[in-house]
């Protein structure tokens, strides 16, 4: 049987939250141009596109959490606790982004940002594996999760973006922009999962929910 646990509203709003903190942290980092004319925004440009890769993964990260507590029925306190170790990870994004803003050919700042990523995805999967074994093998979010390739391939390329940058920081970035445009692909997942559960529960089920 599933115990249910905590209520998880909480979690979701808390969440929500912070990561509009962290987008509006990024952005008020953003530097404007020192002069007035369109060629001064060439100096700035470093910091827009580590900003916008920024803005797309805490994006995919807001997503990705709202799919996942949408499957769950509740939550523990070590749920609780692996969310804010995620939250954690993502608070040091803006972090690593303005300093690799400001010195993109650099490698200590790629390589930290590669390592900021890699953790938030470590993070990510500790937390769906948390809830999913608390949901039960046989739960929506099991089935929605199955055996995550995309999250393991996350990871495995992370650490090789990391270990790129320390000999050639632009194919470092490359990497990192790549696991983002493979997790820009729509990952339906738990919406499949969640819309046959819902037809199959059928519409008396769905108007008690």
């Amino acid at each position: 049987m599933i115990r249910h646990g905590i209520g998880k509203g909480r979690i979701e709003a808390f969440s929500d939250g912070v990561i509009a903190i962290i987008i509006t942290i990024m952005v008020l980092d953003l530097k404007a141009p020192a002069g007035s004319s369109f060629a001064d925004l060439v100096t700035v440009i470093p910091g827009l596109l580590t900003y916008i890769l920024s803005f797309v993964y805490v994006g995919i990260y807001w997503n990705n959490h709202h799919h996942l507590f949408q499957a769950a029925d509740g939550a523990t306190g070590p749920i609780m606790l692996a969310n804010l170790h995620l939250l954690f990870w993502l608070s040091l994004i803006p972090f690593v982004t303005g300093w690799m803003g400001t010195t993109p050919d650099d490698v200590a700042p790629v390589a930290s940002y590669g390592v900021i990523l890699l953790m938030n995805a470590c993070a990510y999967r500790l937390l769906a594996a948390m809830l999913a074994r608390h949901e039960g093998a046989g739960s929506q979010l099991a089935q929605a999760i199955g055996d995550d390739r995309k999250g393991k391939l996350s990871i495995a390329l992370y650490a090789v973006g990391v270990t790129a940058s320390f000999f050639l920081t632009e194919l470092g970035l490359a990497v990192y922009v790549a696991v983002a445009l493979i997790w820009l692909v729509p990952d339906r997942r738990v919406e499949r999962v969640l819309a046959s559960n819902d037809a199959a529960a059928g519409p008396d089920q769905q108007t008690e929910d």
